[in-house]
């Protein structure tokens, strides 16, 4: 298992690095008073993605616990509780991203476009709403996880090298389940029907544009460039979550955690958080036009 957990740590410094760097450019564009409702949202999501790849099992945010001689059930408790609330809060936000483009990319003459001046303003009142659920909802690791004390008699569930979960009511874990599965099914069926729309739109465009213009002289507008972004992270995001998702249930449900299975479930949600920085740097001209000052080569790659 060395070996795979080498591959991890190699995954978890790949997602750092890039998520580090954005939220620095989303944190100067913020102050600069630069920002747009995006940039908002995106600093969000890339703030929780470190906080999720620092708070995933053994990691750094466990090891400076240690360091600080803090006990391992509060070490255990404070990492597992801290993971779950970025995991909730990932798929909220990514939800969030989506209606938000898609309010923003709305014709003049749809339902939406009422709320296109109001999307900033509303938009924190949205991220206050969803932390405030997020941390309230997953409170009940703070009782339910401890460290490992290899007591066969007590049914623990080893979820890391030194934590583990005690067995929960029947009633409360089919309670967790039923409103866990509907928060995730409502939030990934919204960011469909969101996508579906920016895709007819999309569609409605490009039609629009082969009418006006020889299929030479198309260029992707910051909009649309945008707009195909966020559809490549929700479709990306949604695989990886219900991979996820599907792997946590079942391993709950027969309360059995296999070394193996784990592994890979770290691994699955490692990929959004890795994957989706490197998706919004390749897209943003911003980002682009400053590491082409440091480097020749992002100048080759802005052109292509």
């Amino acid at each position: 298992m060395s070996s795979f957990e080498n591959v991890l740590y190699i995954q978890a410094g790949l997602g750092l690095l890039p998520n580090m760097f954005l939220l620095f450019f989303y944190n100067f564009i913020i102050l600069g008073n630069r920002s747009k409702p995006m940039d908002l949202i995106s600093c969000q999501l890339t703030f929780i993605h470190i906080m999720m790849i620092l708070s995933e099992g053994d990691n750094l945010l466990a090891n400076i616990l240690e360091s600080l001689k803090f006990g391992n059930g509060i070490k255990c408790k404070t990492t597992f509780y801290i993971n779950r609330v970025m995991r909730g809060l990932s798929i909220c936000i990514t939800c969030l991203l989506s209606v938000s483009q898609a309010i923003t990319i709305s014709p003049s003459t749809s339902l939406l476009a009422k709320f296109k001046s109001k999307v900033k303003k509303h938009i924190i009142y949205a991220f206050f709403y969803l932390w405030s659920f997020n941390l309230s909802f997953s409170s009940r690791w703070i009782f339910y996880v401890a460290g490992f004390t290899n007591v066969s008699e007590n049914h623990q569930m080893k979820v890391t090298k030194s934590c583990s979960l005690f067995p929960m009511n029947y009633i409360i874990r089919g309670l967790v389940l039923t409103v866990t599965m509907s928060r995730d099914i409502c939030l990934v069926g919204v960011m469909l029907i969101t996508s579906t729309y920016m895709v007819i739109i999309l569609f409605r465009h490009q039609r629009q544009c082969k009418h006006l213009h020889s299929n030479s002289h198309l260029r992707a507008s910051p909009e649309k460039r945008a707009t195909q972004t966020i559809l490549l992270l929700v479709v990306f995001f949604v695989v990886m979550y219900w991979l996820d998702f599907i792997i946590s249930f079942t391993s709950t449900l027969l309360w059995m955690y296999d070394p193996v299975v784990l592994t890979v479930q770290k691994f699955v949600m490692y990929a959004y958080p890795t994957i989706t920085p490197l998706v919004q740097i390749s897209s943003d001209k911003r980002i682009i036009h400053i590491l082409k000052k440091f480097t020749p080569s992002a100048s080759r790659f802005s052109k292509k």
